[in-house]
């Protein structure tokens, strides 16, 4: 569990035909980097597939701010594109949101 940690919440675009590719990119680039993150507890990818292609929703669960900053920087509200990302996204959020987290899954025991 996440006890007092923090959420950092993030959403992307893309096309129908590239969406496929940012579940990639999310699995073998975004994943095996936070992994090597100090205070990185894991991530969720959500999907929701409209009319106009596909909206990304990432969650990305962190002990605390500090480990924020491993992963993004000092600046660490700005968001973390990879190249390949970028690539396969129409439009993304430039920023990403922070929230304490006040109930985890483990709560649910």
């Amino acid at each position: 569990m996440v006890e007092n940690g923090i959420g950092r919440m993030w959403r992307g675009r893309t096309n129908r035909d590239q969406a496929d590719g940012y579940e990639a990119v999310f699995r073998d680039v975004v994943l095996p980097e936070l992994h090597d993150v100090a205070g990185c507890r894991g991530a969720f990818l959500l999907r929701r597939d409209d009319a106009e292609g596909a909206e990304f929703v990432t969650l990305t669960l962190f002990d605390s701010l500090d480990a924020v900053r491993a992963f993004a920087g000092e600046q660490y509200e700005t968001a973390v594109i990879s190249e390949e990302a970028h690539a396969v996204l129409r439009d993304f959020d430039t920023t990403a949101q922070h929230f304490t987290v006040v109930v985890a899954p483990d709560d649910l025991t």
